[in-house]
């Protein structure tokens, strides 16, 4: 159990974290449209984004004092498992000078879309748990799912990877989302 002073340190952290990072996601899938693919810079401002992703749900989970439960742990795992590889596929991006989404996705093949299915499913997992257990936002968390499930579905159907994007902006409003609730919980019990 933290202390009252390490728990509002901790919930200020994730809530900040869920806030920044996937809107400086957003920001690069942004910069990659308008500039009809990568550059160094974006990939970088990508990578900076991805860092704090594999503990973002996890950190969620635990500043909920865990009443998520064990699915929504074992979801958060898997999305933070997914977003490690994402990380470390931005950095090969930038090795192999990838012009684009789809060039990176065509020389990592399988095993990228096989992270994207965990990132999925494990997204999907700690939405349900979280939906379950109430203490978090549900619009934020329907959003976060919603983009989860429009990311599942655009890379399955040929589309614009402006719809991708979309799709990706949606997930993270519900991410900002459940950031904002975190900081205002914590603002809230300081009260």
């Amino acid at each position: 159990m933290l202390s009252a002073s390490k728990s509002a340190i901790l919930r200020a952290v994730v809530g900040t974290t869920a806030i920044v990072a996937p809107l400086l996601h957003s920001v690069t899938d942004v910069m990659e449209w308008h500039q009809h693919g990568f550059s160094a810079p974006q990939l970088w401002l990508n990578y900076i984004a991805f860092l704090p992703m594999p503990w973002l749900l996890l950190g969620i989970w635990v500043v909920q004092d865990r009443i998520v439960g064990a699915l929504g742990l074992a979801g958060a795992l898997l999305y933070g498992i997914a977003f490690t590889y994402f990380a470390h596929s931005t950095l090969y991006a930038l090795a192999t000078q990838s012009g684009d989404y789809e060039a990176l996705w065509r020389q990592l093949g399988s095993t990228y879309t096989f992270h994207g299915a965990l990132m999925v499913v494990g997204g999907l997992l700690f939405t349900r748990a979280a939906l379950r257990a109430g203490g978090l936002p549900t619009l934020a968390l329907l959003l976060f799912g919603v983009g989860l499930i429009a990311n599942f579905a655009l890379a399955l159907l040929p589309s614009p990877d402006i719809l991708q994007t979309l799709g990706t902006a949606i997930r993270n409003a519900g991410l900002v989302g459940l950031g904002y609730a975190i900081l205002r919980s914590g603002r809230d019990a300081a009260a």
